[in-house]
């Protein structure tokens, strides 16, 4: 996506990948219906499809303009707010490893914002940097979101109301910056989307199964992938304050996976 933002814009990348994306979602869903889900859940899946719209948007835009492994070095606070979030709209208890957890996960972040920000940054970097610290506040409650969303539908189902969500807010502009793509990225738009689908699934899968305080702090080892991904195709750069940072982030994963998880049964959407 960082790619593809660079060569498409963020807006186009956005609306050919998510639309490639739900139509890979509704072929699911068409084919493995069971019912149609009640209006009160489909509100919840609309207002999640809202949150992304806007949340993935300023992430890939703020990407343009910043290294990965910074990119998503920033996004960290995003974890930290939701594990709090957690416990006044989820109710979940918050035990002591919980906020060790995310308080080590946080120092590991700081350390490599301290690393990567030392440096001289112009404008574009400023608002990107701006972009993904907002984009940052709304996955946070995108993560609580997530939670409930889990405790009521099927995988197959969260996937296909989000990205129809997004594919029709995003289609409202079309009339004024959609652009046909060419031949050669529609490989690279196909490949976004089927990952996107297949983390979707995954994600809504665990939280069915596993309290919010449970998987928010895992979210700090998206660093790692960021930083080796973001090293091998864009040649950027790891310093020491970036390995030191990820040491601490993996300590804080670590402290986190020492908690007593209360399983939730999964509850299937209601018919109305």
């Amino acid at each position: 996506m960082k790619g593809l933002s660079i060569e498409l814009g963020v807006y186009n990348a956005m609306l050919w990948r998510t639309s490639i994306a739900f139509l890979m979602a509704a072929t699911l869903f068409i084919a493995g219906r069971k019912a149609w889900p009640s209006v009160s859940a489909i509100r919840v899946h609309v207002w999640r499809g809202a949150i992304t719209s806007v949340m993935a948007f300023l992430f890939f835009w703020g990407l343009i303009y910043i290294p990965l492994a910074e990119a998503v070095a920033l996004s960290f606070i995003a974890p930290l707010i939701a594990l709090y979030l957690a416990a006044v709209l989820l109710n979940e208890t918050i035990g002591s490893k919980a906020i060790w957890a995310s308080v080590i996960g946080f120092m590991g972040a700081v350390v490599i914002v301290t690393g990567k920000l030392g440096g001289e940054y112009d404008d574009d970097v400023g608002k990107g940097i701006a972009a993904i610290l907002v984009s940052a506040l709304l996955y946070a409650y995108n993560l609580i979101l997530q939670r409930q969303q889990a405790l009521i539908a099927e995988p197959i189902e969260i996937a296909f109301f989000q990205n129809a969500t997004v594919v029709v807010i995003y289609l409202c502009l079309a009339p004024f910056l959609a652009v046909i793509p060419i031949m050669s990225i529609v490989p690279d738009l196909v490949a976004t989307a089927l990952l996107g689908i297949i983390s979707s699934l995954m994600l809504s899968w665990a939280y069915a199964r596993a309290e919010a305080k449970i998987l928010i702090p895992v979210e700090y080892t998206a660093f790692i992938w960021a930083g080796i991904l973001g090293w091998i195709i864009f040649a950027e750069e790891l310093s020491w304050q970036t390995l030191a940072g990820a040491a601490l982030i993996v300590i804080g994963c670590l402290v986190a996976s020492k908690q007593k998880n209360n399983l939730v049964d999964h509850v299937e959407t209601a018919v109305i």
